[in-house]
């Protein structure tokens, strides 16, 4: 099982999803209060299993609707997902994959972990 890990940072609070191997699967916005970091960990637990997942490396994706996660490629030509909540912000982003697969798998640990009830401070 993995855990969410809040870190503050000089800009305000984020947190970490890590998976139960140490692995980061995603990291969060900077919030500027520990309570605002906590609702956001709670949109992921509550969005990420029901969320639909929008391939926007595909030509003609179809649009999905909030909450979602978006796969992408970066400037580098890198796969990375982002996870958007009910109200389109976003949550969570992944690292770069070489892979669509890799950045598909990313999703599904996510989705996978999201239930945990490990929060480290």
């Amino acid at each position: 099982m993995g855990k969410f890990a809040i870190k503050k940072v000089p800009t305000g609070v984020k947190f970490n999803l890590v998976a139960s191997n140490g692995e980061i699967i995603g990291t969060s916005e900077v919030y500027t209060s520990d309570a605002a970091c906590k609702k956001g960990i709670e949109s992921v637990k509550n969005c990420a299993p029901v969320a639909s997942v929008e391939d926007q490396t595909v030509e003609n994706y179809e649009a999905q609707k909030h909450p979602k996660f978006e796969i992408y490629s970066d400037k580098a030509g890198a796969f990375r997902f982002r996870f958007k909540a009910k109200n389109g912000e976003i949550i969570l982003s992944s690292e770069g994959y070489t892979a669509k697969t890799s950045c598909k798998n990313g999703i599904d640990s996510v989705i996978k972990n999201a239930d945990s009830t490990v929060v480290e401070e």
